[in-house]
């Protein structure tokens, strides 16, 4: 349990220096990440595999972000 607590301690250090627009695009992030690894779950339980790949890297201002496609793998049943 410490670990998890230490996490979401860094995690709100981390937010307390952002501004209120990069603290909403990092929740807008952190949502839309949970809801690709829901999908990522559901779509492993009808059968296939997936594996994310960077695609290409997003760059402004000195800042950066890897963009993510699927390679998905059917399995025959």
């Amino acid at each position: 349990m410490a670990s998890i607590s230490r996490v979401k301690e860094r995690a709100e250090e981390q937010s307390s220096a952002m501004s209120d627009d990069q603290q909403s695009a990092i929740r807008m992030l952190a949502n839309d990440l949970h809801r690709l690894n829901q999908s990522v779950m559901k779509a492993v339980d009808a059968g296939v595999s997936v594996e994310l790949v960077r695609s290409a890297r997003h760059h402004s201002e000195g800042n950066w972000g890897d963009l993510m496609i699927p390679v998905i793998v059917t399995q025959s049943r």
